[in-house]
Parts: structure tokens; C-alpha cells; sequence
């Protein structure tokens, strides 16, 4: 934060994302496109650079290529300043062995702290939807003498079952457990019927993370991961107090999108948040213009509606030509709708080509796929489902350049 203290951002990127398949067979989770113009990487970033913290690692592992091209493509910084954002890919620098576990990730990364010196740590995730100021949950760590603050978003306890729990002293503040995936945990000390879920985001006052780092690293038994192992350590040291997320506030939010944070690990959640995106309210507003999103330009002409072609309720990307119907969906650059075509509730990734006379339905089609004229696709879920991917709710969907039968 300028004129405060030294901050170092650490970004952990290396997931698979192996549930979001097939999006993420030719690329890290991170790099997957989101609402036709980002990459999920794009929403951490934008948080960390609105918010001041312009010192950032990206610590990449799995299938990286395109997270390395975009970071280092779109995320750049003033050298002047002495600000950057860079992608460290897995080193070996410890031994001939990847990263076991996102504590190990930063432990073998130790050397960009030692190097940058920061008095505070930000470790945050990297495949989260959502808008956040990082430096009011710095101030709160800071003011309250933590060795580490966890963000935690409060939910109803019934759904707690899909998340890990932060559970906290009868103060509200000091975190006293984590329990991963409960199934009937105890209420906040002011709402019986909310927990917190954990956000994956995390403060630490530097010599607190070293040591806990450095703890870990000699205990073979740990799985070497942030939530799952560090926090629990330093939890029975009292070191840790929980960041009540409703209490963030970003310039130009509203009533409506407060709060908003989704985890897209899945096909349906990431099908869900591409529909928060486009009502005439949005449950998630990407046109809030105080708390810019950042990414990538792409060099196109303006989106082109031609031939009685139209698109109601979505989002239209430049370089799109629609010549036949689309509503409900979300388009990326390059996207073609072809004459009496009919696109409905999808998600459409760059260059796909609908043919003339096809039909796709509830579907999320990757890059560069072409759907011959008068093919369908999400029309006959039974059938798309013994010849493409489906996710429980019944969303078909195809990866990268994938033939469409």
C-alpha cells in the first residue's frame, strides 16, 4: 500500500481444476476464460492491483502455457515504480520434486520473500469470482496483532457441507477450529444459522508464515496446504483471526452484487456464474467502472448484427457477427451464429462457428469448435451425454476445438 507498509502478493495458480474438465484438459483452472472477455485470474489480480498490492507472484505448476502468456502479456506493471506481476513456474529448488501441496508452493518459493522483504504476506487464490478490497482485511490484520487473518464469507449453515468451515471464539474474531466440509457445524456467535466458509485468502505477518512454512516442511505427515495445514498449525497457536468478507466494501458496488464471491470449480457453478452475469440487475456486475476488471484487449472490430439477427438478455464480445438468434448467453471474441441459428442459455468461448439451421442448448462450448449446419447440441441431453461431457445438472459441455457429431 503506498506509503504504509510493504506488502508481497502471492497468487497460488497451480490447480488442475480437474472438475472443471473439459475447460481445463489444455490448461490450468486459472487460465480458463470467463464472462467472454477474461480468464479467471483476471478477477484476483484486478483485486490485488485496485487495491494497492502491486508486488505480485503468480506461482503456476499444472499445464501453464496460456497463464504464462496472459500474465505476462496483459499484467504489466510500472518498472519505474519498481511494480510487477510475474509467473513463477515450478522450480525444483529444493530437490528434483513439484510442488506437493500449495504450502510446499510457497515454501520452495521462499526465496521471492526473502528477496522482497515485505513486513505482510497476501497469499490469495486464484480461480474465484468476485470483487474485493484486500486493504481493509490488511487493516484489520494489522490493527488487530494477528500472525494471520482468513477471509471468511458467511453462508448458511445447512450449506456448509460443500465448504471449509471457520469456526470462531465466543469474540467472533479468533478462529478456534477448521472443519472441512461438516456436516452440522456450530452457528456464528451472532447468527446460530450462518458459518463462515473459507475464502482461500489469507494474511500473514511474514516471520508468522516463514516459521509456520518452515515447520511444515519438516512434518511428513502434513498434506503441505495453506487451508489444510497452516491454518490448523498456527490455529492452535492462537495466531489466527477470521475477515468477515460482508464487510468489504469496493467503490461502485451495489445492494445487489455486495458480497458476490463464487468458486467456479465445477462445470454447473461455472455455468451459474455466467448466468449471475447477464439479467438486467446482474447478480455479479462486471460494469462497475470505480473497481475496474482487467485483462486483455482483444484486437477486434465492434460486435456486428446482421440479416435480422439478434441477442437478447447476454453478452456479446467484439468480433461476433450474429445472423441468427441468441438469448441467455454469454459470447467471447470471434463467435459466429449463422442464419436460423438458435443459441439459448450457453457459454460460447473464442472463434466457435454455429452453422446455419443449428441448435445449441444449455451448453458451453469451448474454443475454435464448429457445430455443422443444422447439428444440435444440449437439444437431446441423453444422447449429448454418451457423446460429450455433462455435469450434474445436466450441462453439455466440449473442449477445445472438440468435433461436434
Amino acid at each position: 500500500m503506498r506509503g504504509g507498509p510493504s506488502i508481497l502478493g502471492i497468487v497460488l495458480a497451480g490447480g488442475e481444476g480437474k472438475r472443471l474438465m473439459p475447460l481445463t484438459a489444455d490448461r490450468a483452472k486459472p487460465a480458463v476464460p470467463f464472462g467472454g472477455m477474461y480468464r479467471l485470474v483476471d478477477f484476483v489480480l484486478s483485486n490485488l492491483v485496485n487495491g494497492d498490492v502491486m508486488r505480485l507472484c503468480v506461482l503456476t505448476q499444472y499445464k501453464s502455457h496460456s497463464l504464462d502468456r496472459h500474465i505476462t502479456t496483459t499484467w504489466r506493471m510500472s518498472n519505474l515504480l519498481g511494480n510487477y506481476v510475474t509467473p513463477v513456474p515450478a522450480q525444483q529448488r529444493l530437490g528434483p520434486r513439484w510442488f506437493l501441496g500449495s504450502a510446499d508452493a510457497i515454501f520452495q518459493s521462499l526465496n521471492l520473500i526473502y528477496d522482497e522483504q515485505p513486513d505482510y504476506v497476501v497469499v490469495f487464490g486464484a480461480d474465484h469470482v468476485y470483487r474485493m478490497d484486500p486493504r481493509q482485511m490488511v487493516r484489520q490484520h494489522i490493527e488487530s496483532g494477528a500472525g494471520a487473518t482468513v477471509a471468511g464469507i458467511r453462508i448458511p449453515r445447512t450449506e456448509a457441507s460443500a465448504f471449509g468451515v471457520i469456526t470462531t471464539a465466543s469474540d467472533g474474531m479468533q478462529v478456534d477450529r477448521f472443519l472441512e466440509k461438516p456436516t452440522d457445524p456450530p452457528g456464528l456467535p451472532d447468527n446460530p444459522e450462518q458459518v463462515y466458509a473459507s475464502m482461500g485468502n489469507y494474511v500473514f505477518s511474514t516471520k508468522v508464515l516463514i516459521d509456520a512454512l518452515t515447520k511444515d516442511a519438516d512434518n511428513d505427515a502434513s498434506v503441505h496446504d495453506m487451508g489444510g495445514s497452516i491454518l490448523p498449525m498456527l490455529t492452535e497457536e492462537g495466531h489466527v483471526q477470521v475477515y468477515d468478507f460482508d464487510q468489504n466494501h469496493v467503490p461502485g458496488e451495489t445492494e445487489r452484487d455486495h458480497g458476490y464471491w463464487r468458486d467456479v470449480g465445477t462445470l454447473d457453478a461455472y455455468y451459474d456464474s455466467h448466468m449471475d452475469l447477464i439479467s438486467i440487475h446482474p447478480v455479479f456486475n462486471l460494469y462497475n467502472h470505480e473497481w475496474p476488471l482487467y485483462t486483455h484487449t482483444v484486437q477486434r472490430p465492434p460486435a456486428k448484427f446482421v440479416a435480422g439477427g439478434i441477442a437478447s438478455e447476454s453478452m456479446v464480445a467484439p468480433g461476433c457477427i450474429i445472423t441468427g438468434q441468441v438469448t441467455q448467453s454469454v459470447l467471447s471474441p470471434g463467435v459466429i451464429v449463422e442464419e436460423g441459428a438458435v443459441v439459448q442459455g450457453s457459454i460460447l468461448h473464442d472463434n466457435v462457428r454455429i452453422g446455419r439451421g443449428a441448435v445449441v442448448r444449455r451448453a458451453i462450448l469451448d474454443k475454435n469448435i464448429v457445430v455443422p449446419p443444422g447439428a444440435t447440441v444440449g437439444v437431446n441431453p441423453e444422447r449429448d451425454r454418451e457423446l460429450y461431457h455433462a455435469s450434474a445438472n445436466g450441462i453439455i459441455a466440449l473442449g477445445k476445438g472438440q468435433r461436434v457429431l
